[in-house]
């Protein structure tokens, strides 16, 4: 219904004619006077003043959420500045300094002997009169005797007749006699013998010889017995040594045991 005011027309009702006797009848027309009606206007019911009144509410909203963003755009800025010295371009705290200690700049000194240099020869001995060479302490002795008395006489010395148990021993002793030989005869007893049994060499300790450590000169060896039998025993004894010296260190020769030599001896040097 639109909105507007209502006005009712004047209405006169007339009563009929009655009997006048009829108290509780009044022979006059009862007239109403003129009515009108007013309707009020209620608050939004204009659709168009509701759809106005919303728009203004969201917009105050959008305000004010906006004034409040900015706000704290503003605050944050400004605790940001608060930490941060002025004229400093470090944006970040330092870390607090570490406890532990800073790595080491410098390698570690290497507990490794240099090249070549072996540590235990500093504290090997040897006796006078003996040369040391590795572990080992060597005598070369000049007096010549049988290969029983040789072998007696290095046991007197703590010793015992060399034992070659490698070829870097067979090399040292090589040279070292091409050195102390005078003659070609001048040869030296090793402690190596197959006495107790023809071809079967052992060492002094009761240890059979290396076939991979075998320096042989030749032909040897042969166990000769003479041109006309006169060494019977024939060679059960080694002897080594070339003044010249030896091709592929081939210098042990065989000879009878009984034959008057020098002789090598050897013992495990001291550490001291």
């Amino acid at each position: 219904m639109p909105d507007a005011d209502v006005t009712y027309a004047d209405v006169q009702f007339k009563r009929p004619k009655t009997n006048v006797s009829d108290p509780f009848l009044s022979s006059d027309d009862t007239t109403y006077s003129e009515i009108k009606t007013q309707r009020s206007e209620l608050p939004g019911c204009s659709q168009q003043q509701v759809g106005s009144n919303r728009k203004r509410h969201v917009t105050s909203q959008r305000a004010a959420l906006l004034v409040l963003s900015l706000l704290l755009v503003a605050a944050i800025i400004t605790l940001g500045f608060t930490k941060v010295k002025p004229g400093s371009s470090d944006q970040t705290k330092s870390p607090p300094p570490s406890s532990c200690p800073p790595p080491p700049t410098c390698p570690l000194p290497s507990t490794s002997p240099p090249p070549g240099l072996n540590l235990n020869e500093k504290h090997l001995k040897c006796e006078a009169g003996w040369e040391l060479h590795g572990e080992k302490c060597y005598y070369f002795n000049t007096t010549k005797s049988s290969w029983k008395d040789s072998r007696d006489g290095c046991k007197l010395k703590g010793g015992h007749l060399v034992k070659i148990d490698s070829r870097e021993e067979q090399i040292f002793l090589e040279a070292r006699l091409r050195e102390k030989m005078e003659e070609a005869e001048d040869k030296f007893w090793i402690g190596l013998t197959d006495s107790e049994e023809e071809g079967r060499w052992l060492w002094v300790d009761g240890s059979s010889l290396d076939t991979r450590l075998k320096f042989w000169h030749s032909k040897d060896p042969d166990d000769w017995k003479g041109d006309n039998g006169e060494n019977a025993d024939g060679e059960d004894c080694a002897r080594m040594g070339e003044r010249g010296g030896a091709a592929d260190l081939k210098c042990w020769f065989d000879k009878s045991c009984n034959v008057p030599h020098k002789s090598i001896c050897e013992k495990a040097a001291e550490n001291r």
